[in-house]
């Protein structure tokens, strides 16, 4: 059975995916990024948004905008880095059993999702008092961001300094 002949755009790397596979969205979002960086760089990706998102909707919560309010179980408040430990024991229990470029890919966006639940709520755990509207509070705001930038700044070097010869891995 010979591989299909379909035409690609310059610089997208050739599929290696055989005929029935469906392509991974992924690809489709970050060509020219290796299967093995995707999963970091979904990870940065899914961290920075979730944190800036968690950000707002908590202060919608806080200026009491209608409709929006906390999640309650039994009356007690579920602070949102509960959902994020949760999220990041899944995703260490999949990435013991699961290894494919696609996992990794939707492991890295998890794990960026769910770091992003924890460290904003890093002041509350330091301190074990609700402190995110205090000034203790930016604690968690400054820490976030130095983890944005920091990994940033790593995924930029480590792209800038690749080994001679290396073309642009797409896998």
């Amino acid at each position: 059975m010979t591989p299909s002949h379909t035409p690609r755009s310059p610089g997208r790397p050739p599929s290696t995916s055989k005929p029935t596979d469906h392509p991974s969205p992924w690809l489709r979002l970050l060509p020219g990024i290796s299967s093995e960086r995707r999963g970091f760089v979904l990870a940065w990706w899914g961290f920075a948004l979730t944190f800036g998102g968690m950000r707002l909707l908590t202060w919608l919560i806080h200026i009491d905008v209608a409709g929006i309010g906390d999640v309650q179980a039994g009356g007690v408040h579920l602070h949102h880095y509960v959902w994020g430990i949760l999220l990041l024991a899944v995703v260490g229990a999949a990435g013991l059993v699961e290894r494919s470029a696609r996992a990794r890919a939707w492991m890295g966006l998890a794990y960026g999702v769910g770091m992003a639940l924890v460290l904003d709520e890093a002041a509350l755990l330091i301190s074990l008092e609700d402190v995110y509207w205090d000034t203790e509070g930016w604690v968690s705001i400054a820490l976030a961001l130095a983890v944005i930038a920091v990994l940033g700044g790593v995924l930029a070097w480590t792209r800038a300094r690749r080994a001679p010869g290396r073309g642009r891995g797409g896998g």
